[in-house]
């Protein structure tokens, strides 16, 4: 029966990383009110069916996202920004996340938020009142860096920002430390660094991953990065192994590249897996989910939705 609900779903979809044998992820829906991606980032593995261009919001989202909603599992965490950031510059205008979040906050549904955006900040008074739990994704402390390798999200140092303030009104942060690119982010000092600074701000839970080569990104990174760029792609192209449709780096180069994260998340207290890695034992995976889907907090009773006032959500503006 959930299968038959789910052909006629419009924006609300099940997640599903084109069947990965690797995804560890725990059953959810994807939300994406945008298409395309405005952040532009180097390593992007969603351009590959988005494309390359600036966010651009989804046609009737908010009337097709209540559809959806009399149509699936109000006890399923909502996952926003799978593959398009909810909090790209666009969304200061359309305001389709912050619309999203009002009606999903309302009827209990358990949301998880994946962003590089700091516009999130402005719709704190609904966060802090739902289930709801933010995952930020932070590569670099290095401004200068995330300039070249993520042009048009928000310099880290803003989004570190960000992060207090959610934390400090109470709503639930775990970070995404990804993708950890060979000779580009995998400094050690600095990573420790990083990790040592997300502690400070209260973050409890860290995943983390390394970059998988897909042809176009891959290409990207060629001639965004100079000289970098030519030893990575060589590097993927002489050592990667293929894996779902990405180039893999050998599994002990792998290993070598998240070490730091983990050890360093394991001196500072806080919980920590791995995404689409394989390595799931205790040494790189000790969080209750890889996605942080466990740090959704329970505010609000979930309702099971038979009939909404659609008229009152379209006229929202929030």
């Amino acid at each position: 029966m959930r299968k038959l609900k789910e052909r006629s779903l419009r924006v609300l979809k099940p997640f599903d990383p084109w069947n990965s044998p690797l995804c560890t992820c725990p059953f959810k829906y994807s939300l994406n009110p945008y298409t395309g991606c405005s952040h532009m980032c180097l390593y992007c593995y969603a351009t590959s069916y988005i494309g390359v261009r600036k966010s651009t919001p989804k046609k009737n989202f908010i009337k097709n996202l209540v559809h959806d909603l009399q149509r699936t599992d109000p006890l399923v965490p909502i996952n926003m920004g799978t593959s398009s950031d909810p909090y790209p510059p666009e969304e200061s205008i359309y305001k389709l996340t912050r619309r999203a979040l009002k009606i999903l906050v309302s009827i209990g549904r358990k949301v998880l938020i994946t962003t590089k955006g700091v516009i999130v900040e402005r719709d704190i008074d609904i966060l802090k009142k739902g289930n709801v739990a933010v995952t930020p994704t932070i590569t670099t402390l290095d401004d200068n860096l995330a300039k070249i390798i993520e042009p048009g999200a928000p310099p880290p140092s803003k989004r570190l920002e960000t992060l207090g303030i959610l934390t400090s009104n109470d709503i639930p942060v775990g970070v995404r430390v990804d993708p950890i690119i060979p000779y580009v982010n995998d400094d050690e000092k600095e990573i420790e660094e990083l990790i040592g600074r997300l502690s400070e701000l209260n973050v409890s839970f860290i995943v983390t991953s390394t970059y998988k080569a897909k042809p176009d990104n891959l290409a990207r990174m060629r001639r965004g990065l100079g000289d970098i760029g030519e030893k990575i792609y060589n590097l993927y192209k002489s050592k990667g192994v293929r894996v779902q449709g990405y180039l893999y780096l050998p599994r002990e180069m792998r290993e070598r590249l998240l070490r730091p994260i983990i050890r360093s998340a394991e001196r500072y207290g806080m919980k920590y897996a791995t995404c689409r890695e394989g390595l799931v034992t205790k040494e790189w995976f000790n969080a209750p989910s890889c996605d942080g889907t466990h740090l959704i907090p329970f505010r609000v009773k979930p309702k099971n939705v038979v009939e909404m006032n659609l008229d009152r959500w379209l006229a929202s503006e929030g």
